[in-house]
């Protein structure tokens, strides 16, 4: 066990190594940093993550997070909203948006099944997408999934749920490599990979 200087910050280092990719030694460079700043670049730090905390919501429609009822992109007029891609989370959300290649509106499961980690369909959010689909304003459905097993079980999933509706269902291109996750792939191949979309072939069809 590490010894430090001083319990506060001993407790700084501990909150910050509980962030994802941050180890120890980065959690001590940061309270460091932190430390020679002037007080008010943490109090603005310290503030953001509580507004952060208490001002954040889920868009009602599609399930991206906004400070309204509706995100930025359901409320904008000039996206196309006959056209839904379903993704895994927000980070997915905001690597398609980095493309400039898509004009329709999302879809945020919230995950993917994953029996393994006990998620099933009912802890996903698809009943409120099948909602979005009774509407009958939607003309097609673009699955955004990840390359996994569980990415390629949800998927099937949800075509089968799909097909109940008389929309397309097409998924991103996958003879193009943009690895297991959205955010890890460069904006022009992901880009490229929604504008070559084809129809969506599940296993067992």
């Amino acid at each position: 066990m590490a010894n430090y200087p001083s319990k506060l910050f001993e407790q700084a280092v501990n909150e910050f190594a509980k962030l994802p990719g941050i180890g120890r030694k980065s959690a001590v460079r940061m309270v460091l940093y932190l430390l020679r700043e002037d007080a008010d670049t943490a109090e603005l730090l310290g503030n953001t993550i509580v507004k952060l905390r208490q001002e954040i919501r889920y868009c009602h429609q599609c399930y991206n997070i906004t400070e309204t009822e509706s995100c930025d992109i359901c409320a904008n007029p000039k996206r196309d909203p006959s056209l839904i891609c379903v993704v895994e989370d927000i980070r997915d959300v905001i690597a398609v948006e980095n493309t400039n290649q898509y004009t329709g509106v999302y879809h945020v499961l919230g995950g993917i099944i994953s029996p393994i980690d006990g998620i099933g369909p009912n802890d996903l959010n698809i009943v409120p997408l099948l909602n979005r689909l009774a509407t009958g304003v939607c003309k097609e459905v673009i699955l955004a999934l990840p390359a996994t097993i569980e990415g390629d079980t949800t998927s099937f999933f949800l075509y089968k749920k799909l097909s109940a509706f008389p929309i397309n269902v097409s998924s991103i291109a996958r003879g193009i490599s943009f690895g297991d996750e959205l955010e890890y792939a460069d904006e022009v191949t992901l880009g490229r990979s929604i504008v070559n979309r084809t129809p969506y072939q599940g296993a067992g069809q």
